[in-house]
């Protein structure tokens, strides 16, 4: 009985560790498709301003907003044909792990007023 709650509890929180997004296969998906090239080198400073600052910020923002890129949301701002085209082969656990990866990294934004 100890062995099968031991096992109950370590899927769980596999399963939620998976749910969340895995930080490090979102910084190796990070570097596969060059985020920094426009984004910065540390993710908070882009190369233009219109571009985001992704360090730091929200995982459900970024999430829904690379879904959002993915499915072609126009109607939503999301229209841009740069990341429309980098996002197209991303599988939802790599929108998951980018948004981890992202999030976990140290920020400029204002978090708390």
């Amino acid at each position: 009985m100890k062995k099968l709650l031991a096992a109950l509890a370590c899927a769980t929180v596999s399963f939620s560790a998976s749910a969340a997004g895995n930080i490090n296969a979102g910084m190796a998906l990070a570097k596969k498709y060059d985020c920094a090239s426009c984004h910065g080198k540390d993710y908070g400073t882009p190369i233009d301003p219109s571009y985001p600052k992704l360090a730091g910020q929200h995982r459900d923002y970024l999430e829904h907003a690379l879904t959002a890129y993915k499915r072609g949301d126009k109607g939503y701002g999301r229209n841009n044909a740069i990341m429309t085209g980098q996002v197209k082969p991303l599988s939802n656990q790599d929108i998951k792990d980018l948004a981890a990866y992202f999030h976990s990294l140290p920020t400029t934004l204002v978090t708390h007023r």
